[in-house]
C-alpha cells in the first residue's frame, strides 16, 4: 500500500522507471509512448542529453539562492532569451514553477497595476466558459470548467464568463467562421459594459485551448476582435500559453498566429519540458514601469521563483527548440499526424471532429456525428480511453466534459516535437485500438 495521496485514491498506477525518447518504460519493462506529453509538458522528450547535462553542470555549482537576496546567472539568461524571441513590448519576466502560480501572478499583477495607476476599481476578471487556467483558487476562478469548479465555488472569486471561439460547438448553420468568431467576440464587449467598463481589469484566454476542450484554435480575426475590445476599454489581455505555448502550436508564443500582442503572457509546461518545473509570467514594459515608479515592488513572490537549476533547464530546452529547427519540425510532424488521424478516423462512426495546430491536435468522441450528440457522461468515456491506451502501450489525455463541463469526451495529443514517422503511426493506430476497446466496454 503506497503512503503517495495519488490523483485517484482508487487507483494504483504503475511504476515507471525510465525514459527513451518518447517513451516512458515501467518497472515491469513495457514501454509507452508519450502521446500526450504528459500534460503537453515533455517536448524534447524524456531523455534529452543537452537538457540533462545543463541541469547537472548547474547543480554542480548552485543549487538554490533565493531571490530576496539574489539573481542567478540562469535566470538572467533565461530571462534574456524569452524576451528577445517574445511579442513586441513584453520585456519583463517573473519566473516561477509553474502554470498555476503563472497565472496567479499574472491575475495580482493586473490587479496591483491598475492601483499603481490611479484605478483602484478595476478588479473584476473576464474569461470564458470551458477554459482552464490552473488549479490554485485565484486560477480555478478564471477558468471556466463547470467539474473543476464545482466542488470549490464557495472558495472561488467571483469572475464572470463568455462564450468560448469552439466552432465544432457553436457556429450556427446560417454564419461562415469568421462571422461566428466575432459574434463570441462581441460578448466581451457586451459583458465589459454589463459590470462596468471602469470595474474590468483583465481577460485572460488561452490561444488554442487545451485540457478542457481539446486543442481547439480560434476562428481567424477573433483575437483581432478581442484586442481591440480591450485596448477601447482599457482591459489587459491574458495570454494563458501554460499548455499551447513555447512551440507546441509550431510558434514560439501560440497568440504570434493571430498576429495579436498580449498585455500579459503565462507559459510553463513546455519551458522545462519535464526536466525541471518552472514557469513564467512576463509582461509588458508599461505594467512593469507603472510598479517600479510607484510602490517600487510587485506584491507577491514563491520560494521557489527564479529557480537556478530550474532556470538552466529552461535555458537548454527553449535552445533547443530555437537553435535544432523544432519549430519548422512542429508544423511538418503536426501536418502528418493530422492526416493520419483524418485517415484513421475522418470516417469513424464516432469521431466528430479532428482539430488543433502544429502537434497539439485531439479528436472529439460523439455518439451520433449527424446530431453531434455527446455520448452520457455516467459511461465515462474518457476514463475507459484512458485506461485502453495504457493497455496498448500508449500515454494520451482523453478528457470529460467537453461540451459544457458535463457532458462530451475527447483525447487531446501533444507528443515530442522530436517524434518520428514511425512513431506517429504507432501513437494513431495504438489510439484507435484504446478509442474501438474503450467504446465496446460502455456499451
Amino acid at each position: 500500500m503506497s503512503s503517495i495521496f495519488g490523483r485517484d485514491c482508487r487507483v494504483s498506477p504503475a511504476t515507471v522507471v525510465r525514459g527513451e525518447g518518447a517513451y516512458l518504460i515501467g518497472s515491469d519493462g513495457k514501454r509507452y509512448l508519450d502521446g500526450s506529453g504528459g500534460a503537453a509538458v515533455s517536448c524534447l522528450g524524456h531523455s534529452d542529453p543537452e537538457v540533462r547535462q545543463a541541469v547537472h553542470a548547474q547543480l554542480d555549482r548552485l543549487a538554490f539562492a533565493h531571490t530576496s537576496f539574489f539573481t542567478s546567472e540562469p535566470a538572467e539568461e533565461l530571462a534574456e532569451l524569452l524576451v528577445e524571441h517574445a511579442p513586441s513590448g513584453i520585456e519583463k519576466v517573473y519566473l516561477v514553477s509553474g502554470g498555476s502560480e503563472a497565472v496567479e501572478s499574472a491575475l495580482k499583477l493586473a490587479r496591483q497595476y491598475f492601483l499603481e495607476t490611479g484605478e483602484p476599481k478595476r478588479s473584476h476578471v473576464i474569461a470564458r466558459r470551458q477554459s482552464y487556467h490552473g488549479s490554485t483558487l485565484g486560477a480555478l476562478a478564471a477558468g471556466g470548467n463547470a467539474w473543476r469548479r464545482r466542488p470549490f465555488s464557495p472558495l472561488l472569486v467571483e469572475f464572470s464568463h463568455i462564450s468560448p471561439c469552439f466552432p465544432y460547438r457553436g457556429c450556427g448553420a446560417s454564419e461562415n467562421f469568421a462571422e461566428y468568431g466575432l459574434r463570441v467576440a462581441n460578448e466581451l464587449e457586451a459583458e465589459i459594459e454589463r459590470i462596468g467598463p471602469d470595474r474590468v481589469m483583465a481577460f485572460v484566454a488561452e490561444p488554442v485551448v487545451g485540457a478542457t476542450a481539446g486543442a481547439v484554435a480560434p476562428t481567424p480575426g477573433y483575437f483581432s476582435r478581442i484586442r481591440e475590445i480591450c485596448d477601447r476599454f482599457g482591459v489587459l489581455l491574458i495570454a494563458d500559453e501554460v499548455m499551447c505555448g513555447m512551440g507546441r502550436t509550431g510558434s514560439l508564443f501560440a497568440l504570434d498566429q493571430e498576429g495579436v500582442v498580449p498585455d500579459i503572457v503565462t507559459i510553463a509546461k513546455g519551458l522545462g519540458a519535464g526536466y525541471q518545473p518552472i514557469g513564467a509570467m512576463m509582461c509588458q514594459s508599461r505594467i512593469f514601469d507603472a510598479i517600479a515608479e510607484n510602490s517600487g515592488s510587485f506584491k507577491h513572490g514563491h520560494t521557489y521563483m527564479g529557480h537556478p537549476v530550474a532556470a538552466a533547464a529552461g535555458v537548454a530546452v527553449l535552445k533547443a527548440i530555437l537553435n535544432r529547427g523544432l519549430l519548422s519540425g512542429v508544423l511538418e510532424q503536426g501536418d502528418k499526424l493530422h492526416s493520419e488521424l483524418c485517415a484513421r478516423f475522418g470516417d469513424h462512426s464516432h469521431v466528430g471532429d479532428i482539430r488543433g495546430r502544429g502537434l497539439f491536435r485531439a479528436i472529439e468522441l460523439v455518439e451520433d456525428r449527424d446530431t453531434k450528440l455527446a455520448f452520457d457522461p455516467r459511461l465515462g468515456l474518457a476514463s475507459e480511453i484512458r485506461k485502453a491506451g495504457l493497455q496498448a502501450g500508449l500515454i494520451c489525455y482523453p478528457g470529460s466534459g467537453t461540451v459544457d463541463g458535463v457532458r462530451g469526451d475527447h483525447v487531446l495529443l501533444a507528443p515530442p516535437f522530436t517524434i518520428t514517422d514511425d512513431q506517429i503511426t504507432e501513437l494513431v493506430s495504438k489510439l484507435a485500438i484504446a478509442v474501438d476497446d474503450a467504446l465496446t466496454a460502455v456499451r
